[in-house]
Formats: C-alpha cells, sequence, structure tokens
C-alpha cells in the first residue's frame, strides 16, 4: 500500500509540478543528505538555506544509499536508524521544506541535473573542491553556498550519547 504523504514527490512528479508552476519553485533551492535523527542542526541549517530561495528541496538518501555511506561502525547500530518514508515525512513536514524527493544513488547528482537548482547548499563543514555534486550545479547554471553549522551535532553523536546513558 503507497501512502501519500504531502510534500514528498517521485522525481517525476516534482518535475511536472515545477514545470506546471515555475514561479512557485524558482529560484529553487536544493540540498541533500541522510536526515537521520534530526536534530536543531538541521532545522537551522534547513532554515538558512530556505532563506536564500523561493523554494527548498531536499534530496533524501534512500535507506539502500545510506548504508553505502554510511557504513556500520562497531559498537553502533546500522544505520538508518529512521526508514526512508519517515524520515521524508518529518522532513517535509517542517516549515522550510517544500519538497522531499528520495533517490537511491551516493551522490545527489542526477537530481541535480534534472532539477537545475539556482542554489546547491551544504553544510559548512564541506569543502567546494570535494563536492562531487558541483560540477552539476555549475553546468546547470547553478551556484553553490556553503552555511555556517550554528548547532554542532550528528546523527552517530547522539546515538552514542543514548547507548551511553543505557537507555
Amino acid at each position: 500500500m503507497t501512502v501519500m504523504i504531502s510534500g514528498v514527490y517521485t522525481l517525476g512528479e516534482l518535475e511536472r509540478s515545477i514545470a506546471s508552476d515555475p514561479q512557485k519553485w524558482r529560484p529553487m533551492v536544493f540540498t541533500n543528505g541522510c536526515f537521520d535523527i534530526l536534530h536543531a542542526g538541521h532545522v537551522r541549517y534547513l532554515q538558512a538555506a530556505k532563506a536564500l530561495g523561493r523554494s527548498l528541496v531536499v534530496g533524501l538518501n534512500s535507506d539502500v544509499s545510506v548504508q553505502t555511506i554510511k557504513p556500520q561502525q562497531p559498537g553502533l547500530p546500522p544505520r538508518p536508524i529512521v526508514p526512508e518514508i519517515q524520515r521524508a515525512e518529518v522532513l517535509a513536514a517542517l516549515k522550510p521544506v517544500d519538497a522531499v524527493v528520495i533517490f537511491s544513488e551516493i551522490t545527489a547528482t542526477k537530481l541535480i541535473s534534472i532539477l537545475k537548482p539556482e542554489i546547491y547548499v551544504k553544510g559548512g563543514d564541506y569543502q567546494l573542491e570535494s563536492l562531487p555534486e558541483a560540477p552539476a550545479v555549475i553546468a546547470g547554471g547553478g551556484k553553490i553556498s556553503l552555511i555556517e553549522i550554528e548547532v554542532p551535532s550528528s546523527t552517530s553523536a547522539i546515538v552514542k550519547r543514548i547507548l551511553q546513558l543505557g537507555v
């Protein structure tokens, strides 16, 4: 049974929505990530990203791609902790997020090539030179913005803390 969740799109659905109402979507800000256990750092990052354009589209790594890019660490449960459809639903419910699209690739390069966002955003812990999506952003005429991390946190750190507490 497929459940329709407001704000969660397939790539085709999102393409059609953008084509039918570009004024609603452009200029588009795009970011991507796992967003496994949502924390204040994620929320502030998404708020800052949305402030850069009219709409914010979040590319969400699928469970399979999370398992590939975040291999299991000793003493920690396998990632993701939260299944992709639940992560998508939580993200889509956040005020700054206009759309969530789940992708299975390791990088968001394919999504960026298709959606052609005007602004691609990543956290300030990334380097422009090492962003695999950068060539696709530039080829599509977009700009890249690195947003300062206001609340340093991570899902792995949260899970480690929970395990230390024995909860």
